[in-house]
């Protein structure tokens, strides 16, 4: 009798090992299969190597939207799940474009920060900016060295809280402490529409707007702002009063090789960038000025410690890893670690949305939009074409005279010319949302008709 028990629990446990056996392998082919079929929907194109002087139209990527995906998303309807069309909101520069790429990068970005780390308001090493991150500093310094795109030597890094605050520590930096009156603060219209309202916002007694550059002629001290490419209409912008007495500040946010042909490092006193349109992570709220005038630099520096003591470490230890990858990015591309470049990336999809943009306004016969000339790029060496962050748009038919109304009557939330000192016959609109809400502002401008 013992023994036939003891033949029973030893088939048992041959029976129960093989059960689990078949059940782990069952198990671990699902997984398997599961993540093939994610992999497969995530990514379209196979991997390449990427080099410069590959034309942006021969380029494919491995998350670069497919044919098959296209065609899926021109059949989904236009309508919310109430019956009444979705209110799309371009309005801002919200660059949700970028999630599609970092999705794809996986991991890479990720950081650990111990509970202990970064507690203290200073940072290591001895930069003038006493509260800028070493690790940032070098990866900003690294990135402009990869695209091509500005000088750093001789110059001071100034991180801010997005290149908002920095503008504002700007102004406070360069408006004369002792004059009786404030400094005129002037940019060419159409101007970024934030430029006035900031420049104002604490009715300053060192700085006031004084408007549109152009029709500045006042024989006094000024300001004047340029911001190449220029916020909203694309083009390259240079200063236009050049005066004895004038001090210039360049906003350099779109100066990246996905938004324009890099054609040489710009050179300049006061430049700022940010990782809101470089990279898309506008919600880390880090930008950086390069600054060559010492003085200026500790002004700006004494601005940010008297409004906000400093910049978050760790926004800027996240944004030195983003920077990093950026670079390793274009350095490796094609290898395993890197099979694609996040800038030849983010080219590739600009080209597309601005490829169908084009081919709706031209089938309205309704709307206009800027016509950029192809220009050498360093970056590609190649020569390409502009394709900015926003579209400036013109309604031109003689019944619409206020085009940011024409669009919300058709529920497209978009920015109206008069908050860039221009015709309201103007507009601006965001190309950086998601694929998604994207898509369907193409189809419902395909649908506007006169």
């Amino acid at each position: 009798m013992a023994t036939k028990r003891c033949a029973m629990a030893r088939i048992a446990d041959v029976v129960s090992f093989r059960h689990l056996f078949v059940l782990s392998l069952a198990l671990n082919v699902s997984l398997i299969l599961r993540g093939v079929n994610q992999n497969e929907k995530h990514q379209s194109g196979a991997p390449m190597a990427v080099h410069k002087g590959t034309k942006a139209s021969q380029m494919r990527f491995l998350s670069f939207p497919s044919e098959s995906a296209a065609a899926a998303r021109e059949t989904q309807p236009s309508v919310d799940e109430n019956g009444g069309q979705r209110v799309i909101n371009l309005d801002h520069g919200d660059p949700t474009m970028y999630e599609q790429y970092w999705k794809a990068m996986g991991d890479k970005t990720t950081i650990v920060i111990p509970g202990w780390q970064s507690m203290s308001y200073f940072s290591a090493g001895k930069n003038l900016c006493w509260f800028l991150e070493p690790e940032l500093a070098t990866q900003i310094v690294r990135l402009h060295k990869v695209a091509g795109n500005a000088v750093t030597e001789g110059r001071h890094i100034v991180v801010g809280t997005g290149s908002s605050q920095l503008f504002l520590a700007a102004l406070y930096a360069l408006s004369p402490q002792d004059s009786s009156h404030p400094i005129s603060v002037v940019s060419t219209a159409p101007y970024y529409s934030s430029y006035p309202l900031m420049t104002d916002c604490v009715k300053s007694g060192l700085h006031k707007w004084a408007g549109d550059a152009k029709q500045f002629d006042k024989d006094e001290p000024y300001i004047e702002l340029v911001t190449s490419p220029n916020n909203p209409d694309g083009f390259i912008r240079h200063s236009v009063v050049n005066r004895t007495g004038g001090i210039l500040i360049h906003d350099l946010a779109y100066y990246w090789p996905q938004y324009t042909p890099i054609s040489a490092p710009c050179d300049y006193d006061l430049t700022m960038f940010t990782v809101s349109k470089s990279t898309g992570h506008a919600g880390t709220r880090i930008g950086w000025a390069l600054v060559k005038d010492v003085e200026v630099a500790k002004r700006m520096v004494k601005f940010i410690e008297l409004n906000t003591i400093g910049v978050s470490k760790d926004s800027q230890l996240r944004a030195a890893k983003v920077l990093e990858v950026v670079s390793d990015s274009s350095e490796q591309a094609g290898g395993s670690e890197s099979p694609e470049s996040f800038f030849h990336f983010s080219h590739a999809v600009m080209t597309e949305r601005w490829r169908l943009l084009r081919e709706a306004v031209k089938d309205s016969g309704l709307f206009s939009l800027p016509k950029f000339s192809p220009a050498h790029c360093s970056f590609f060496d190649n020569n390409l074409g502009t394709q900015p962050a926003f579209a400036w748009l013109r309604c031109d038919g003689a019944d619409v005279d206020d085009c940011e109304s024409f669009f919300r009557g058709h529920k497209i939330l978009a920015r109206g010319g008069k908050h860039f000192g221009v015709s309201p016959k103007y507009v601006r609109v965001s190309m950086l949302d998601r694929e998604e809400t994207y898509s369907l502002f193409i189809e419902r401008l395909s649908q506007i008709s006169s």
